[in-house]
């Protein structure tokens, strides 16, 4: 039977995952701070009194700008502090709630990515707003959370003959135990993961952000082109839809509906 072996949420779109050992999932709202803030380009215009969902090619992300995975970050959401180091030594501490501390942050990303950051970047955030790929395509999709079938990544490790970390996809949850690819069959099926029952939305084209490297932020890699070559499709991974309100641990089953 399939169990959750790892669960993650990503406050600021771009920036490092946050393990964490159980999470708490909405119908109304989906993960609470995942995908919260993100960093728009100087050139993006985003208004968070009217929010209007954008591709993700208008903010700082790993597809364009590698040098983010550099860095980790850490976000309270009880404080507002948002933590910035690099290979263990701290760069910045910083009060999201404050405009200051926003400005602070804005500020170091510019110096930090360079001309591609197209001017100073501006930390946004909107209420009942996530940055997430999907919000482009619709509300429940903007909520929705992702999953990853470890088997999956090992059968491309096993076609590529590369080791491949599992957060290169930024999923929420990582599940083991199933048969490779199977989450491919779960569209439109009722999922059900510790106590929410969730619904498969679409399964998850990759970009080539999953070519950059989490430990080295290196792009070393092909893998879009690989899944292509070896499965024909570009899909790794599913996106669910919360259909009743729970909480989802590391160690939890899951069940598919028939």
């Amino acid at each position: 039977m399939a169990e959750v072996t790892a669960l993650y949420r990503y406050p600021v779109k771009g920036l490092s995952a946050e393990p964490l050992p159980a999470l708490t999932l909405a119908r109304a709202s989906g993960l609470a701070f995942d995908r919260e803030y993100a960093l728009a380009l100087g050139t993006t215009a985003f208004d968070p009194q009217n929010p209007e969902p954008l591709d993700k090619g208008y903010f700082l992300m790993l597809r364009s700008n590698e040098v983010l995975a550099a860095l980790s970050t850490r976000f309270d959401p009880e404080t507002g502090q948002l933590t910035i180091t690099r290979g263990g030594e701290p760069l910045l501490t910083e009060d999201l709630t404050h405009p200051e501390g926003r400005e602070a942050v804005e500020r170091f990303f510019e110096a930090y990515v360079g001309p591609a950051a197209k001017g100073r970047p501006r930390l946004v955030q909107a209420r009942d707003h996530k940055f997430t790929d999907g919000s482009v395509i619709s509300p429940a999709f903007m909520r929705a959370v992702s999953l990853i079938n470890l088997a999956s990544v090992r059968a491309l490790e096993e076609r590529t003959g590369e080791t491949i970390h599992p957060l290169r996809f930024r999923a929420n949850i990582y599940v083991d135990g199933l048969e490779p690819w199977a989450e491919m069959d779960w569209i439109d099926r009722e999922v059900t993961i510790g106590s929410p029952r969730l619904r498969g939305l679409a399964r998850t084209p990759r970009c080539a952000a999953v070519d950059v490297n989490p430990e080295t932020a290196e792009r070393d890699t092909h893998l879009p082109k690989a899944l292509k070559r070896h499965f024909g499709h570009v899909d790794l991974g599913i996106y669910l839809e919360v259909l009743a309100d729970g909480a989802v641990a590391v160690g939890d089953r899951m069940a598919v509906a028939a």
